[in-house]
């Protein structure tokens, strides 16, 4: 501390005074819940643009743990690495200045039942450990078809493929067991399956 919206805010030369939102230790649920936020935020305040910066740095986390009783840990630290991403957030653009590439129609994040304690992220003495089930990949492919279903009927879409949408995997076991998943249930996403 003071954290990255300090130092964004004077790179930037922005007002000391702007209203700035900081999260930490979220892992990649903070992506999400950013993307939430903003569309709220946009949504629900005449002429506001949200400027989105998200940074995830679990390099500074990394412990190199020599015993084997720490492999759920070194394979956390292997599957999430750091990363950075930023863009723009506003509602009713000026068509003549303003060129949206996406519109944001809807956000959610789920909680899949019974995945409690499923990746978990203990901060401790030696630094920050995870430990993850062997059963994450099940979990997200067995709740995942719900998840699309409940995000996209209100809208009356029913053909994935015709729609841009983002699944965050974490690692390839995840990304097979989808794929296992959508092949089985004959839903063909393919096209449209993007993988963050």
């Amino acid at each position: 501390m003071p954290g990255a919206d300090y130092q964004l805010t004077k790179l930037l030369g922005l007002r000391p005074f702007v209203k700035r939102y900081m999260m930490y230790q979220q892992g990649c649920f903070a992506g999400g819940t950013v993307l939430h936020l903003a569309k709220d935020l946009a949504e629900n305040t005449k002429m506001l643009m949200c400027w989105l910066f998200v940074l995830k740095s679990l390099q500074s986390h990394f412990v190199a743990l020599a015993s084997d009783t720490h492999l759920d840990s070194l394979v956390g630290q292997a599957l999430f690495g750091d990363g950075a991403a930023a863009l723009i957030v506003g509602s009713d653009p000026v068509p003549e200045i303003e060129k949206p590439i996406f519109e944001m129609v809807w956000t959610a994040q789920p909680i899949a039942p019974n995945s409690k304690g499923a990746i978990d992220g203990h901060l401790r003495e030696a630094g920050l450990t995870f430990h993850l089930l062997k059963d994450v990949p099940v979990i997200v492919s067995k709740n995942i078809e719900k998840a699309l279903i409940e995000a996209f009927q209100p809208l009356n879409i029913s053909d994935y493929n015709s729609i841009f949408w983002i699944a965050h995997p974490g690692g390839a076991a995840i990304i097979d067991q989808v794929e296992q998943k959508f092949t089985t249930t004959k839903m063909g996403l393919y096209s449209a399956f993007f993988l963050l």
